[in-house]
């Protein structure tokens, strides 16, 4: 099996990277193309608490719990102290799709996108000391750059870069 095309949004805490990540996947996929996401959290998440029956279920010691509906299914595994899973095995757990945004694992050596915002916590540029930062995206002036700068808010023009650099197929306009 092969692995997916990887784009990934990486920056600083309010560098824009959610919104980023969110209009890029809906950007590629009104382009036709199936788009899987990832989002790496650095702190401990739920995604059926309070008294859902799965979270029932996962409290009374299932390592994995299987939500399903017409509408979506999900899958939870417990980790209970073993270690984060790596970023390959995330990958290779994705269904068959087109292209996989990434938000997040900042420091895994896959192409990435560096969002900057003007409000963002941080101000040190990620591209200068990352070599798979393949571009910026930012709300404000941006000079010495090596890689293209592009304004945070053009999603078509980041993703006519992104396409191209992947070289996905459908993803041009």
């Amino acid at each position: 099996m092969t692995t997916p095309p990887i784009i990934g949004v990486a920056g600083w805490k309010n560098s824009g990277k959610t919104t980023l990540a969110t209009r890029l996947i809906a950007e590629f996929t009104a382009r036709g193309l199936r788009v899987a996401s990832v989002k790496h959290a650095h702190h401990a998440f739920q995604i059926d608490d309070g008294d859902t029956d799965s979270a029932r279920h996962r409290r009374a010691g299932a390592a994995q719990v299987a939500i399903v509906s017409a509408e979506r299914w999900a899958l939870v595994s417990e980790l209970r102290g073993a270690r984060e899973p790596s970023f390959a095995e995330v990958i290779a757990a994705l269904a068959p799709c087109d292209l996989v945004v990434i938000e997040g694992y900042k420091t895994e050596p896959i192409p990435k996108i560096e969002a900057r915002r003007s409000a963002a916590k941080e101000k040190r540029p990620l591209s200068r000391g990352d070599p798979t930062v393949i571009a910026v995206a930012a709300d404000h002036a941006v000079e010495g750059e090596s890689v293209p700068v592009f304004a945070l808010d053009d999603i078509a023009g980041i993703a006519d870069f992104v396409a191209g650099h992947l070289k996905l197929g459908t993803g041009a306009r």
